[in-house]
């Protein structure tokens, strides 16, 4: 059994840092993989060198943004069931 002060293993700030290097190793691999394969782009931009990642990355960050902007038209107080 666990001790309460022991954390469980995703809580531990080594294996955090392990999951994003990784996370940062497969965006790098996946960057270099993009010149070793041909493109066959339907519309000509889609050709560009790392389009689908900075595609990627603004669809992420319209999303995250949005849903700050939705949050404050749909929040509700913290006593709004009663209590």
């Amino acid at each position: 059994m666990k001790s309460a002060d022991e954390k469980a293993w995703l809580e531990q700030p080594a294996t955090v840092n392990k999951i994003v290097y990784a996370v940062w190793g497969i965006c790098a691999l996946l960057v270099v993989a993009e010149f070793f394969y041909e493109k066959h782009p339907h519309f000509g931009f889609d050709g560009w060198f790392g389009f689908y990642a900075g595609f990627g990355f603004l669809a992420y960050c319209t999303i995250v943004l949005s849903a700050k902007a939705l949050r404050r038209l749909l929040k509700r107080s913290e006593d709004y069931y009663g209590e």
